[in-house]
């Protein structure tokens, strides 16, 4: 079964994370959808990207602790790296993207909406954020890296340092969020911004994104491979895996 489904709204591919009611990330998911990007990227009709749930409870939950805690450590890696190549990927597309958040966006599901241009959040307790600090793990460095970026070196310290999850409002004064509209609007919303923005010249477009997010995937690309060990070592240690352990009690 399918866990992504793509749909052509006028000029936008609206992409929809199809795994349950949490959309837990596992390699499946990951794999599922950087192949997707990757295709859509190079098709003429989809001049943007919608990336959203299938539900309004979870964006996506983030890693699927209870399906990746047992993995030996050669299969963790497979999965980890492909999950920050899709980070990679997501965030560098040529064509501008929207993550629709109609419902939580917390951990890895944080991470992935991070990736996209503009995060457009459904009112109401949608909440959004990094725990990983409290589940005995620093934020990875590629997301690290879109963070500060994004909300600025204040904001980012405070969103990893905490590890709380915030709702629309702060999200919005934080910079995690660029809109907050009613739940009906969010997907409608998305679509128009890439109607919008798919008006201007897609070779344009693409320059002035490409200027944009160079600098931080140079920066990203210069260490990946050394803060990958260095958080998958952190994933094996005994503190964090007593805290994922109890994560994924409550999963």
């Amino acid at each position: 079964m399918t866990v992504i489904s793509v749909d052509h709204i006028d000029e936008a591919a609206v992409v929809r994370l199809n795994r349950g009611v949490t959309n837990p990330l596992n390699l499946e998911l990951v794999n599922e959808l950087a192949a997707a990007l990757v295709a859509l990227e190079r098709d003429p009709k989809a001049r943007g990207i919608v990336l959203t749930g299938s539900n309004d409870k979870f964006f996506s939950i983030g890693l699927d602790i209870p399906e990746l805690f047992p993995l030996a450590r050669n299969e963790f890696e497979v999965f980890y790296r492909a999950f920050n190549q899709l980070c990679l990927t997501l965030y560098t597309l040529s064509i501008p993207t929207v993550a629709a958040i109609a419902g939580h966006a917390v951990a890895g599901g944080c991470i992935l909406a991070l990736c996209c241009d503009y995060r457009f959040v459904a009112e109401g307790r949608r909440l959004m954020g990094m725990n990983e600090i409290k589940l005995g793990v620093p934020v990875p460095y590629v997301a690290d890296c879109i963070l500060r970026y994004t909300v600025g070196v204040r904001n980012a310290r405070e969103i990893m340092e905490s590890g709380e999850f915030y709702p629309p409002d702060t999200s919005l004064q934080l910079g995690l969020a660029d809109r907050v509209l009613p739940l009906e609007r969010v997907v409608p919303a998305s679509i128009e911004k890439i109607g919008l923005l798919s008006s201007s010249p897609r070779e344009a477009f693409a320059m002035i994104k490409r200027n944009r997010v160079e600098p931080v995937e140079t920066q990203v690309r210069a260490r990946l491979d050394q803060k990958m060990a260095l958080f998958i070592e952190r994933w094996y240690s005994e503190g964090a895996r007593e805290q994922l352990r109890a994560a994924m009690d409550k999963f």
